[in-house]
């Protein structure tokens, strides 16, 4: 599985720890996401597409698939 969150957060000139913040989660755990260590749970993806208002299929894939 990979995901887009890093571009979406660069993009926006936000610090891990700025977007941990506003999704009310540590900034390890946004290191985890963006470097694939950690699959979010899904309120957590759901949050983060939310957050950047996009859909999640945008932003959490398949590595098959891309």
């Amino acid at each position: 599985m990979t995901n887009d969150v890093r571009i979406l957060r660069e993009r926006r000139v936000l610090s891990q720890g700025q977007l941990a913040e506003a999704l009310h989660v540590s900034r390890q755990t946004i290191n985890a996401i963006e470097t694939g260590r950690y699959l979010p749970s899904l309120p957590l993806a759901f949050a983060i597409a939310r957050y950047f208002g996009r859909p999640i299929e945008e932003l959490f894939h398949d590595q098959e698939h891309d």
